[in-house]
């Protein structure tokens, strides 16, 4: 059994999710702004269908990317080199959202739904969540979205359109992040997508440990920009 949220209830130990589904915490709550800052600051996040309640995970172990880490294939590298691109950061963050709650081949259905769109949008709003954006001839070609705190990301989900439009993006996150001086992407669970670009595993302890000094340093406020000569 996993405990129930009310308005004011607190989360949990993260230490008392199941093992099975691994790291499912608790059920219920809502998806204001304070409430999902306080599932970040303590390693928790809201994954869930439509029409299901609010169910709140923190697996163990859990999937990360150190900056510095991330793995640049040789294809994508000269990719990167060309740069027929242009990255924007906070210029599309409803598009990129909703293009990544798009079907996709495989898959019924989408775990980002209006409720959880309304969510992120005012923690967008409120200076918390980011877009980083591949546009190619004009066009919205790939993306990524997350939460920042302090000095962690926390990864929710990418899309792309072209080619390696989607790992550009996240090269210049992971490059623009270092830079920052933040400690940590979240990447939540394994993929095996993910471990091709440099993302491991590491013990839900270790993660927690990190996260307890990174959410507690200053933060980048405001709408992003990254340098121009990261890659």
């Amino acid at each position: 059994m996993i405990p129930w949220l009310n308005a004011h209830t607190p989360f949990p130990p993260v230490e008392t999710a199941l093992t099975c589904p691994n790291g499912l915490l608790a059920a219920g709550g809502d998806l204001s702004v304070a409430r999902l800052l306080e599932a970040y600051r303590q390693g928790i996040f809201p994954w869930f269908n439509e029409g299901e309640p609010i169910l709140w995970w923190s697996p163990d172990p859990r999937m990360v990317l150190f900056p510095p880490q991330i793995r640049i294939s040789r294809s994508l590298r000269k990719t990167l080199r060309q740069r027929r691109y242009e990255i924007r950061c906070d210029s599309a963050f409803r598009r990129v959202m909703a293009a990544c709650a798009a079907p996709r081949p495989g898959q019924a259905g989408t775990w980002i739904s209006p409720l959880m769109m309304e969510a992120y949008e005012a923690l967008h709003r409120a200076g918390y969540a980011h877009s980083v954006e591949t546009w190619i001839d004009g066009k919205l070609a790939g993306g990524l979205y997350g939460v920042a705190l302090g000095r962690a990301f926390f990864g929710e989900s990418m899309f792309y359109r072209v080619p390696d439009a989607s790992k550009i993006a996240l090269v210049h996150l992971a490059r623009q992040l270092e830079r920052w001086g933040f400690g940590l992407i979240d990447c939540q669970m394994a993929t095996q997508h993910l471990r091709s670009l440099g993302a491991r595993e590491i013990p839900r302890s270790e993660f927690t440990r990190r996260l307890s000094e990174l959410v507690n340093y200053g933060g980048i406020t405001g709408k992003w920009r990254f340098d121009t000569d990261l890659v």
